[in-house]
Formats: structure tokens, C-alpha cells, sequence
């Protein structure tokens, strides 16, 4: 600290002698004190424009550089979610979902896909009905599955980061929610009354769309930014059941 401080009045020193130095020329050249003053005043009159447009244009354009990097390390954070938990929770929500393929159908991402297509699947994926019955096997299984996961969610959640990223912050809220649910319920999920599961459905529902929103939005981000990674996404894209990382 002490040495930037330094730093800093050495050349604020260095320029106030720069500038009394070339007045002092001015002065001995022309004799004018008063044109002299003249220009120092407009000049410092027109710093505070100076101020103002900093602030309100460059301090801005930093802003939104500052943004769109902390944009781009928070979609390696999606693509470590979808990694690490979110391709296996797609695969395990159609388990409950009685018109999956009806989705499946609409979102299977293909590698030659345009930005039309994405914004279609996007608007397809937002406007789903999800027809959700419990199977309940399936349902203790995406229990232990989430439970397992607990302290990886965990860990995403404590990014300061997310907050800049709502859509992704909402789905991290509603997994971890359905985790919760699940995980106190514990082996009861056998012996629920229909209200509680109708209760669950809400709660699955949300998780399942939210996630889905979120797989198109992070596959559209691939597809402008790393089309390598993208290559990958397309073939190994959970919604399609046939999907194969294999290159045909």
C-alpha cells in the first residue's frame, strides 16, 4: 500500500511541475498572463465534463466487461453441474414424467442446429406441460442420488457468484429443495398420503423444467462460444435416449 501510495505522488508531483514548467514557458514567450488564465479556467471548467463522462461511460464499459467475465466463469460452473449431477437428474426426472418423449423429441440437439432452432426448443422447453407420476422406486433412487450430491450442491451455492446468474441460482434452489424434501422424508416415501405427493409433484416439476431451461440456455452458450464443447454436448445430450458420445 505504501508503495503504490508513493508511486502515485511521484507522478502527480512529476505532472504538476510538467504543467508549471510549461506555463512558466508560455509566460516567458509571450507575456500574457491573461490568456494564460484564460485557457486555465476554460480548462479546468471543462474537467468536470471530463469527470462526468468517466464515470458515466468508461466506469460502465468496465462494468460490463467485469460482468461478462464473471458470466463466462460462471458457465464452466454450469458446465461442472451438468458434469457432475445435471445429465444423470434429466435422465432420472423423465423417469416421471409421462410425456417425456414429447420434450425428448423437441430438444434433441443436433450439432448443425441455428440460433432459430435453440430459440424454438427454448420456447418449447418454457411452455411444457410435465404430466408428473410418481414411480415410487424411482423416487427413492433420486433420493439416494440427490442426498449423494448434498455437499457438492453445497459448495455451489457458497459462490458468491451466482448472483449475477438468477436463472441458474433459482435451479441450484429448486434441486437442492427437492433434496431436502426427499432426504427428510427418509424411507416413508413408500407411505405418503396424496397430498404429500401431490406436494412433491409441485416440487419435481420445478426442478425438472428449471433444469431443462437451463440445459438449452448453457447448450446455446456452447454453440456461440466452443463449438468443441459443444460437439460434445450435442452427442451426449441427455434428453436424447439414444445419445452416444461415440463420433459417427
Amino acid at each position: 500500500m505504501r508503495k503504490f501510495f508513493s508511486w502515485t505522488m511521484s507522478i502527480s508531483m512529476l505532472l504538476i511541475c510538467a504543467s508549471a514548467i510549461t506555463y512558466t514557458v508560455h509566460f516567458l514567450i509571450f507575456r500574457d498572463t491573461h490568456h494564460i488564465f484564460i485557457y486555465m479556467v476554460g480548462d479546468i471548467g471543462f474537467l468536470f465534463l471530463d469527470v462526468l463522462l468517466v464515470i458515466l461511460l468508461i466506469e460502465r464499459l468496465l462494468a460490463r466487461r467485469e460482468k461478462r467475465a464473471i458470466m463466462e466463469k460462471l458457465n464452466m460452473v454450469i458446465g461442472v453441474f451438468f458434469s457432475e449431477i445435471g445429465f444423470e437428474l434429466l435422465r432420472k426426472f423423465s423417469n416421471f414424467v409421462m410425456n417425456a418423449k414429447v420434450l425428448e423429441k423437441q430438444l434433441e440437439i443436433k450439432p448443425e442446429w441455428k440460433k432459430k432452432d435453440f430459440q424454438k426448443a427454448m420456447a418449447a422447453a418454457q411452455d411444457f406441460s410435465y404430466e408428473i407420476k410418481f414411480d415410487k422406486d424411482s423416487l427413492s433412487e433420486l433420493r439416494e442420488f440427490l442426498v449423494s450430491k448434498r455437499s457438492f450442491l453445497l459448495r455451489l451455492l457458497e459462490n458468491p457468484n451466482l448472483l449475477e446468474h438468477e436463472r441458474f441460482t433459482d435451479l441450484l434452489r429448486a434441486v437442492f429443495h427437492l433434496a431436502e424434501e426427499l432426504a427428510f422424508r427418509g424411507d416413508k416415501l413408500d407411505d405418503l398420503p396424496e397430498s404429500d405427493y401431490n406436494h412433491l409433484i409441485g416440487d419435481l416439476k420445478r426442478a425438472y423444467s428449471q433444469i431443462t431451461v437451463e440445459w438449452i440456455a448453457y447448450t446455446t452458450h456452447l454453440k456461440e462460444s466452443y463449438p468443441f464443447l459443444y460437439s460434445l454436448a450435442a452427442r451426449v445430450n441427455p434428453m436424447n435416449p439414444h445419445a452416444s458420445p461415440v463420433v459417427i
